[in-house]
């Protein structure tokens, strides 16, 4: 079983930045490919970004590219997503997920996911 944990977000003004963090615990951090996803009030979780089990590979939703990245540390069991030019349309509650340990590739539908964190409000005003 393992554990998510996400921090650091929070209120900016459009163009700004944050940077989320997800601490996972609970088993080898390596072994997880890992993904962000977001859902807006009234609205589906949304695919955002994901990285594989090395952190060499990355797949990231249309809306966000060019704008967010997303990194992990396997030493320090870390995925984070850096967020930059941020816009009032990426409000929402920002979700961390793990793979299974059986896939090395990155994910895109939330059944691809296995574990989820409890999630941090990001609130970007215009």
């Amino acid at each position: 079983q393992v554990q998510l944990v996400e921090s650091g977000g929070g209120m900016v003004q459009a163009g700004g930045s944050l940077r989320l963090s997800c601490a996972v615990s609970g088993r080898t951090f390596s072994s997880y490919a890992m993904g962000w996803f977001r859902q807006a009030p009234g609205k589906g979780r949304e695919f955002v970004a994901s990285i594989n089990k090395s952190g060499r590979g990355f797949s990231y939703s249309d809306s966000v590219k060019d704008r967010f990245t997303i990194s992990k540390d396997n030493a320090k069991n870390t995925v984070w997503l850096e967020m930059n030019s941020l816009k009032p349309e990426d409000t929402a509650v920002y979700y961390c997920a793990a793979r299974d340990p059986y896939y090395s590739t990155t994910g895109y539908y939330t059944t691809d996911f296995g574990s989820w964190g409890q999630g941090t409000q990001v609130t970007v005003s215009s």
